[in-house]
């Protein structure tokens, strides 16, 4: 998994909609108080520290591989049964310490997700669970469609030679077969539509400053970067501008549940 300099502080203020995500999935966990809890990809702690309450007898530990994340998350979310640890998430080597492995928005900067599947089965204790959200296929389709035009384009395209692209997002279909091959029982694998109307263009254009561009800015040298990522934003603006003054663009994700 790529590591990227993301702010916390600015993601923190531009990610209530994955805020909003993430406690619909807690919704659905049938926690009795005392379980430890482990969170992958736990950005700012916003959401790491709900789950902290959820346990109180129990414990929680967010990793996240961003320091400025683990930075924000340690700043504004403490309690005695929280930690958080600056951890790359295909670095993991817990064994049997987990009752429940969660993430909510994250997992799709994962690449290797069959490594990822058996470290998270690996982490588990028996009977435990995993419950995950991430990005799927369709997601972001004007950010993606944008952001591929003009990395194409010179004087960007001798730069963005050899570049990887920074997601993986797969169809429900691939995933469940993935998961299943991991060894899960009790399997569910759901794709969700959460389409987003941005209330202004200064929220799009937040959400897409961090996390969106922060990969292939770091690709660039600092010459290249603020004309680039100018020139992505008049574009997605461009396309997802509604008249009323809203942005919308395509969110799909997918919703994993598998018990160990």
């Amino acid at each position: 998994m790529a590591s990227y300099d993301f702010d916390g502080e600015r993601y923190e203020r531009a990610s209530a909609h994955q805020r909003a995500w993430g406690g619909d999935l807690m919704s659905l966990l049938d926690l009795k108080g005392n379980e430890r809890v482990l969170d992958l990809g736990c950005g700012d702690g916003a959401l790491t520290e709900r789950l902290a309450r959820l346990v109180p007898a129990g414990s929680v530990l967010g990793i996240d591989s961003s320091e400025g994340m683990v930075a924000t998350a340690r700043a504004h979310h403490q309690a005695d049964n929280l930690g958080f640890s600056l951890m790359d998430i295909t670095d993991m080597s817990f064994e049997n310490e987990f009752d429940v492995v969660f993430s909510n928005a994250a997992l799709h900067w994962v690449h290797d997700h069959d490594a990822l599947l058996a470290a998270a089965h690996g982490a588990l204790r028996s009977g435990g669970c995993i419950l995950w959200d991430f990005a799927g296929e369709g997601n972001c389709q004007t950010f993606f469609s944008v952001i591929r035009e003009v990395m194409s384009a010179k004087p960007w395209s001798e730069l963005f030679q050899g570049f990887t692209w920074p997601w993986f997002m797969p169809s429900r279909d691939t995933y469940e077969t993935m998961a299943a091959d991991a060894g899960f029982s009790r399997l569910e694998v759901t794709d969700l539509v959460r389409d987003q109307v941005f209330p202004t263009a200064e929220a799009m254009v937040a959400w897409t400053d961090q996390p969106c561009i922060v990969p292939f800015l770091a690709a660039l040298p600092k010459s290249e970067r603020t004309v680039f990522r100018d020139e992505v934003v008049r574009r997605t603006l461009e396309r997802a501008g509604r008249p009323d003054g809203t942005c919308f663009e395509s969110f799909r994700r997918i919703r994993v549940y598998a018990m160990r």
